[in-house]
């Protein structure tokens, strides 16, 4: 099987400032002087730092269709969010992994029903910097560099460099996910763990950051927070099925071995404004930005 070819896309952050400065001038061209609608009804929305750009462009864009209606999205990691649906102080939790079963239990012991909704998929890519010759690697590898077997890129086909092994903090969604199916496997009996000198990342962007700044370093990124000026790297399961990029097009087609779908989790069945909202997201509307800021649509 051909290798994928990588797909340019624009900076998420970019997307986002368009996306508000749209809605913007929607609203002045549309609100007579002194006649603008002031929100009646405020949705809480927070948790994935994977998702609170996409939540962000959902809440400037849904404010032109339901002005009554505010969208106040926050990140700080799926975790945060699921602390803050289990303690009932959001209506909408943002989660880049499925809900864990200890927290479904406290939920339910505060008397919340955790709703799972998926409102987006994505590609987890594996980046290095630009003057790094390695351009492909399996499963098996990453997780060889991520436990530590391997530690040096030459190892890997590269120079005689150390590797610096990137990750996001341990209550990211991102991070679960990259430890269980990736250093895991998909085993729930594997009790692989990341190297103790992988470096831990608050965010996106800091991982992103950092591999363009290092030339020895590896990491990993929701595809929609891949910038043109680090290398994503082609992953295999298997290297005799071949390699694929991370694109909309080899996630649908399951090409891609790193994929994953994106939540978001309600405190109860959604009622009123929350139902509506939601709604809106699974929509057509609202999956179109899905795809403008490279993550991929939740319908086929």
């Amino acid at each position: 099987m051909a290798v994928a070819m990588r797909q340019h896309r624009p900076h998420a952050v970019e997307l986002l400032l368009a996306l508000a400065l749209s809605a913007s001038l929607l609203s002045a061209c549309s609100s007579e002087p002194g006649q603008a609608v002031q929100p009646s009804r405020t949705i809480a929305n927070k948790g994935s730092d994977t998702i609170v750009n996409l939540a962000l462009a959902w809440a400037e864009a849904y404010q032109q269709v339901q002005p009554a209606v505010q969208v106040s999205v926050t990140g700080g990691g799926t975790g945060t969010g699921m602390a803050a649906l289990i303690n009932g102080t959001v209506d909408i939790a943002n989660a880049s992994r499925r809900i864990k079963p200890e927290e479904r239990s406290a939920a339910e012991a505060n008397g919340i029903s955790p709703v799972e909704f998926v409102v987006a998929r994505d590609a987890i890519a594996v980046i290095v910097h630009p003057d790094n010759p390695v351009d492909r690697l399996t499963i098996d590898q990453i997780a060889a560099v991520y436990t530590g077997a391997i530690d040096n890129w030459v190892q890997l086909g590269g120079q005689d460099r150390p590797i610096v092994r990137l990750s996001r903090e341990t209550n990211s969604g991102t991070h679960v996910y990259f430890l269980e199916q990736v250093l895991r496997k998909g085993d729930p009996e594997s009790e692989a763990l990341f190297s103790p000198d992988t470096l831990l990342l608050p965010s996106s962007e800091g991982i992103t950051a950092e591999v363009r700044d290092n030339p020895n370093a590896i990491g990993y990124d929701g595809l929609g927070y891949v910038t043109p000026d680090v290398k994503v790297l082609a992953v295999a399961l298997d290297p005799g099925l071949g390699y694929a990029y991370p694109t909309i097009q080899t996630v649908n087609s399951l090409e891609y071995p790193i994929a994953r779908e994106l939540y978001m989790y309600t405190a109860g069945e959604p009622e009123s404004e929350v139902l509506e909202y939601l709604n809106w997201i699974l929509g057509d509307a609202a999956q179109v930005i899905v795809s403008q800021l490279g993550f991929v649509p939740a319908r086929r």
